[in-house]
Order: C-alpha cells, then sequence, then structure tokens
C-alpha cells in the first residue's frame, strides 16, 4: 500500500505532471486535415471555386450541411468559468484547460471533434444567445462548468430555443427533473 507520505507524492504526481506538460504542448488540441492536399490545385475542390458548389446545395436544402460538412460531427464545449471542477469561479481563460481536456475525451473516447469555447460573460441570456449564434457550426453543446442555479436556466432555455442538441454533464443538475 505504501506510507503517508509515499501516497501524498502519488496523489501530487498528475499535478505536477500537468504543470510540465500542459506548456509543452500548449494545450491538448489541434486543427487537422481530413480531405487530401497533394497540390495546390486540390485548393480548387476544398476552398475556392469547387466549394461554392457544397453551398449552393445546403442553401437549397440546410439538412445537407450534415452531408457535406462535419457539423454531425462537432461538438462545442461552452462555459463562463463560474464552477470549473472543485476550483469554483476561476472565469473562462482559467477554465480553458479543463475546457481542453473535455473536447480530448470527446475525440478518444467517442470520435467527436469538440471545440472548447469559454465565454467572457456569466451572463445566462448573454450565454444563450452566445451559444444560438454558434449553433450553424455545431451540431451540438455540451454545457460545462457554469454555476448553479444558472446553469438550469441555460441549458431549460437552450433546449427550448436551440436548433441542435443541449446537454449538460450531469454532475451539478442532479435533480434537474423536478424543475
Amino acid at each position: 500500500m505504501g506510507t503517508k507520505d509515499e501516497l501524498l507524492a502519488k496523489a501530487k504526481k498528475p499535478a505536477q505532471d500537468a504543470l510540465r506538460l500542459h506548456p509543452f504542448y500548449r494545450g491538448k488540441m489541434e486543427t487537422t486535415l481530413k480531405c487530401v492536399v497533394r497540390d495546390f490545385q486540390d485548393f480548387a475542390i476544398w476552398y475556392t471555386p469547387g466549394v461554392a458548389a457544397p453551398c449552393k446545395e445546403i442553401e437549397k436544402n440546410r439538412e445537407l450541411v450534415y452531408s457535406y460538412t462535419n457539423k454531425w460531427n462537432t461538438v462545442a464545449v461552452v462555459s463562463d468559468g463560474t464552477r470549473v471542477l472543485g476550483l469554483g469561479n476561476i472565469g473562462p481563460e482559467a477554465g480553458l484547460p479543463v475546457m481542453e481536456g473535455k473536447a480530448l475525451l470527446f475525440k478518444y473516447l467517442g470520435g467527436v471533434d469538440a471545440f472548447p469555447i469559454c465565454l467572457a460573460t456569466s451572463s445566462p441570456d448573454e450565454i444563450i444567445s452566445a451559444v444560438k449564434w454558434m449553433q450553424p457550426s455545431f451540431g451540438g453543446v455540451n454545457l460545462e462548468d457554469i454555476e448553479q442555479p444558472k446553469c438550469f436556466y441555460v441549458l431549460n432555455r437552450l433546449r427550448e430555443e436551440a436548433e441542435i442538441p443541449v446537454w449538460h454533464d450531469g454532475r451539478s443538475l442532479a435533480g434537474l427533473e423536478l424543475l
């Protein structure tokens, strides 16, 4: 089992490793291409002028966005930084490593491309507006680490008003069905 000092040292190791590895990698996520770019001529397919064809098809039928783009496989991990882990209201910048970590879980465990979005507001109505403005780019929204009871209000409103699925991780939403 180990001595008390050995157990404490073992418990501190992840934090020590995090302080060493986060700056080394400068974050956890990056954007990579799915398509093949062999030479500059391929830009004519993936960007202009070729990209106009899928744009015109989506304009005729908005649901085609799920066939012609990666929207079907994208999630925004949205936070205002007011309830980050057990750290409390540490702000959006300090919450960003956690939101990157959540995006990492989506990608590693589910193959879903997730993007951390930390908002510089704690106003519930501004959070709702921001999510609604972003919904053309995302297939879903995971609300993360937003303080209670604001998280209930934001979640309920977005479930009523958004055109894409919106959820919360549930740790802070126990009893939500009673509201």
